[in-house]
């Protein structure tokens, strides 16, 4: 049976995201595309590239009936996603694309983006959404809260490697560049072309980056004690993708055959023949996670590289193949499209 689709924040690069995707799902239609700031318009006068879509307008969030969704992506900015999903059906499936139910402790929540949590009730069941590691939780739940895709990109590359012991927890470094579609679509001053192109630049240095939360949260839970990690994100001029260098203690040979197992039948992530290094051109467009081991110069060291699409598997293609879980569907349905390249 057919399952009807609502996006809320449908204006916004990941709301084009969940667009592209959803419209070629076999078991998916798009019922209602809420924007409230281009509310009346046609997909196709927000996004050209979309034109040859059959879609309903745009509309607020008002006129939708939700009596007839089955599931709701709430695309928006957080702070601004906590109030609107706190107003939504209580039965209602939903996946958060936002940053807003990610934390499990909402005075953490507070600490990191600067406001308290308006929402503190629906936390309790809200589901962290990175899908490879916490699938039977999905499936069950009617919350689940979209990764950052920064966050992302780090857990792939080590969460395996704090579960199985085989680096050392004091002295992990996260190197992050990130594509500009990642900072959303707001017009910014530094993200003008003349400010970003031909030019790369390191930001929230120092510990500040708000992401730094979920690594807080997520790598303590797995060793059992704190873990705290160094992570310095670079903005390139590029449009997609994020490339994660991390740098560790540890024998390269076990790290590679601690993510080997970890990974092995996972149908998005790949883990590269040893030495190879990831590209963010591989992944692009897609739903897939590249991710590769060198043996660092100095004994006992080694570099993990893992690379993703920020707007496919780091936000609205982990999305969907959260909701395939939610809805009781194929977990890979409408997300085996090849990269695009070049």
């Amino acid at each position: 049976m057919t399952k009807n689709i609502a996006i809320i924040g449908a204006s916004g690069y990941t709301g084009a995201e969940l667009i592209r995707l959803i419209a070629e799902h076999p078991q998916m239609r798009i019922a209602a595309l809420v924007a409230n700031s281009k509310a009346g318009k046609s997909v196709s006068e927000v996004f050209a590239h979309l034109r040859h879509l059959d879609l309903p307008d745009l509309v607020t969030l008002d006129a939708v009936d939700f009596a007839g969704i089955d599931l709701c992506f709430c695309a928006l900015p957080h702070k601004t996603s906590q109030e609107v999903i706190a107003g939504l059906p209580k039965t209602l499936k939903i996946v958060d694309l936002s940053a807003d139910f990610r934390l499990s402790d909402v005075d953490a929540y507070q600490k990191w983006y600067g406001n308290p949590h308006s929402a503190a009730d629906l936390q309790p069941e809200a589901v962290y959404g990175l899908t490879e590691f916490y699938r039977a939780e999905i499936a069950k739940a009617r919350l689940v809260a979209g990764t950052g895709c920064n966050a992302a990109t780090g857990q792939f590359a080590l969460r395996p490697l704090i579960a199985d012991g085989v680096i050392g927890l004091e002295d992990i470094i996260l190197d992050m560049k990130c594509a500009v579609s990642g900072a959303g679509r707001a017009l910014k001053e530094n993200l003008l072309h003349a400010e970003l192109s031909e030019g790369y630049n390191a930001y929230a240095v120092g510990g500040t980056h708000r992401h730094l939360g979920e690594f807080d949260q997520e790598f303590s839970k797995i060793a059992g004690r704190e873990v705290k990690v160094q992570f310095t994100p670079h903005l390139i001029p590029a449009n997609r993708g994020i490339l994660c260098t991390v740098y560790v203690s540890g024998d390269a040979q076990k790290i590679d055959a601690s993510l080997r197992a970890a990974y092995a039948g996972e149908p998005f992530v790949e883990v590269l023949p040893f030495g190879e290094v990831p590209s963010t051109h591989h992944v692009r467009g897609s739903n897939y996670v590249h991710i590769g081991v060198t043996a660092d110069r100095i004994p006992g060291r080694a570099i993990v590289i893992a690379a993703l699409d920020n707007l496919c598997k780091g936000s609205s293609g982990q999305a969907l193949q959260n909701a395939n879980l939610m809805l009781g569907l194929p977990e890979t349905m409408g997300l085996t499209a090849a990269p695009l390249f070049p």
